[in-house]
């Protein structure tokens, strides 16, 4: 998705505490700030420390800085690091324009965990992100994550799938170069791995 000057493009990354939502939304701020762009990061959370939401907007413009908050019904591109939580800022942020790329994996509630409270199936879920969005994309990252034996990085699974969508105008050697500036040698590897597997997820849907 290229932009325009006078244009502006409104990302809102969410998910739950722990998830590392934080971090990918500078992660991603920095690289679209090195290629040029103005942007700005507006960041509101809840009890994060015991699973509560985190919510990151990522304002994006060639020629004019924005408020750090979204709009409602604004939000052009949607990433969830939990499905609840991306059909929820949907239902808030989102119009029939916003396209929606979510992990599938629930991280429950502790009101779930201890019975007081029902999470929606996965496929009600989908079936109203799909009818409040234009288009959605459902990735397990969790499970990919997983399987490099480095869970926490669903993040980065999940920040490969949104740059591989071409949707943000950023180019995939952006984030690996940020990458290599943010991280040592030490973490380097594996998250460069994690964003390139959620990168060629999209490949293959």
């Amino acid at each position: 998705m290229s932009l325009q000057n006078g244009d502006s493009l409104n990302l809102i990354i969410t998910g739950v505490g722990g998830q590392g939502n934080l971090f990918i939304s500078r992660l991603i701020a920095e690289a679209l700030l090195a290629d040029g762009y103005w942007v700005t990061v507006g960041e509101s959370y809840g009890a994060s420390q015991r699973g509560g939401s985190v919510v990151s907007h990522v304002r994006i413009a060639k020629e004019t800085q924005y408020g750090a908050l979204t709009p409602e019904g604004r939000a052009d591109i949607i990433l969830g690091l939990e499905p609840m939580e991306a059909l929820r800022i949907l239902a808030l942020y989102g119009s029939p324009n916003t396209f929606v790329i979510t992990n599938t994996r629930p991280l429950y509630p502790m009101a779930v965990a201890t019975g007081e409270a029902e999470y929606p199936r996965l496929e009600s879920i989908r079936q109203a992100i799909n009818e409040l969005s234009r288009s959605a994309l459902y990735i397990d990252a969790s499970q990919i994550a997983i399987n490099l034996a480095a869970p926490l990085l669903t993040n980065m699974v999940m920040v490969g799938a949104l740059v591989g969508t071409g949707l943000l105008p950023l180019a995939r050697d952006s984030i690996e170069q940020q990458l290599e500036a943010d991280l040592d040698k030490d973490r380097l590897p594996l998250n460069l791995k994690a964003f390139a597997m959620g990168f060629a997820e999209i490949g293959n849907e």
